[in-house]
């Protein structure tokens, strides 16, 4: 028996690669995944390079592994996604005990990549661009809950000053639409109810059909609302320049699409905004929210910050703090902006220190929690829509979901609830979770 250990950073995109290349390797390699590093023949670090010192915190991780690799020198150690994109051959030069390097595009190659290093005992690399090829050696990952993440486009066009993924995920390209709903299909069979769909530009896709002609991101909605057995969609993460209206459309007639969305806009200063080449103002932004709250009245909206971007002044904070309030956001990710290099951002002069940067933070995310668990208060006495996980951690008596707006709720229900949609009525509110009873 022969043992895979891997660690995933970054975004739900990672985690969906990861699972591709257990599946991968559990089919082509006859390997098993194992909780424990040390048990492992192979040892895979997919990275992400979005955080600030994301390669010192990859090399830090592989200095960890090089004791494993003392102690067996047999162990295959492999380096994907993101930072191995982007650093290539430089992880070999500062790391000369890792064997493969394999890019976000050609994860699929990874059985043969592990062959060759098995017979040569040299380094396998390629971190390449084949075009969605890593999709046709697809195998449906088996899924132990009721919810799936499920990629159905790569890369983005966008080049926001302040991005990598352009670089180490490439340009936007869809995959086919029936491929897309054949992979729910099979989800669906195993039981799945919830589906995220994903990309870096979710709703610029454009997959190609059967037929020669091109399926929407908004008739994609619709044709997976159709799948027997999926009950709730969400997608992330999209960008407002093609929040276009056939998608806004889409709240009106399709209920299984949640009343929830996560809408980036990074700042609520236009000056900013133009400076991240974000190419919408917050005046664009605020029209597509007005929009969707007429589609779907009791929507919530969840949203990206970036704070202390070059050149944000104090004006600038403030207009992105009023603008949190007028929009009222339900959540956000917030985060210090740190530059990635190679992106034109990175050459912009930083004019704010670490410590004011962290205020700024700390007053946004402050303002963020008091409209959060204000969106919760309004939940108390609902009757919510929840889809059942399983047991809770903190009382074995308790059964745990999520609702719609993506809130924790915790209750007393018996086993057999599990994996089924249950009503909950709210009996007790806090910021991020819910206390309820079955209704």
């Amino acid at each position: 028996m022969k043992y895979i250990y891997i660690k995933t950073w970054g975004c739900q995109m990672n985690e969906y690669d990861s699972s591709m290349i257990i599946t991968l390797l559990e089919k082509n390699n006859q390997y098993s995944l194992t909780k424990s590093a040390e048990n492992a023949d192979i040892l895979i670090l997919n990275t992400c390079s979005i955080r600030e010192k994301a390669q010192e915190k990859v090399f830090h991780q592989l200095g960890r592994w090089k004791k494993i690799k003392n102690n067996n020198p047999k162990v295959i150690i492999a380096v994907g996604g993101c930072v191995a994109t982007q650093e290539g051959k430089e992880i070999f030069k500062r790391a000369n005990y890792v064997d493969i390097i394999f890019g976000t595009q050609t994860l699929h190659r990874l059985p043969k990549m592990i062959d060759e290093v098995e017979k040569k005992r040299k380094l396998s690399i390629d971190i390449s661009f084949p075009k969605l090829e890593k999709f046709k050696y697809f195998l449906a990952p088996k899924k132990k809950g009721y919810t799936a993440d499920i990629s159905i486009m790569e890369g983005c066009n966008k080049y926001c000053s302040f991005c990598v993924v352009p670089y180490t995920r490439g340009n936007e390209i869809s995959r086919p639409c029936d491929d897309v709903l054949f992979e729910i299909s099979l989800l669906a069979k195993q039981g799945i109810k919830e589906i995220n769909l994903l990309g870096q530009n979710v709703n610029a896709y454009q997959g190609p059909t059967f037929n020669g002609k091109v399926c929407y991101f908004s008739e994609l909605i619709r044709l997976v609302a159709e799948i027997d057995g999926i009950e709730r969609i969400r997608f992330t993460t999209s960008n407002p320049l093609e929040f276009t209206d056939d998608i806004i459309e889409v709240y009106k007639d399709t209920p299984k699409l949640v009343s929830f969305l996560h809408l980036p806009v990074q700042s609520g200063s236009n000056k900013i905004l133009n400076l991240m080449k974000r190419s919408y103002t917050t005046e664009d932004y605020t029209s597509i929210i007005k929009k969707l709250t007429i589609a779907r009245p009791d929507i919530q909206i969840s949203s990206d910050f970036i704070v202390g971007f070059p050149g944000e002044s104090e004006i600038d904070f403030e207009k992105t703090i009023e603008f949190i309030k007028n929009i009222n956001f339900d959540m956000s990710f917030s985060f210090i902006y740190s530059a990635r290099p190679g992106t034109p951002a990175s050459n912009m002069n930083d004019n704010l220190d670490l410590k004011e940067k962290k205020r700024r933070l700390y007053i946004l995310q402050e303002r963020i929690n008091i409209q959060t668990m204000l969106w919760s208060r309004k939940m108390f006495g609902s009757i919510q829509s929840v889809l059942v996980e399983g047991v809770s951690d903190k009382n074995i008596m308790d059964l745990y979901g999520r609702t719609e707006n993506n809130r924790v709720v915790t209750f007393q229900g018996s086993s057999e609830m599990i994996g089924q949609f249950v009503n909950v009525k709210i009996k007790k509110v806090h910021t991020h979770s819910l206390k309820g009873e079955l209704f």
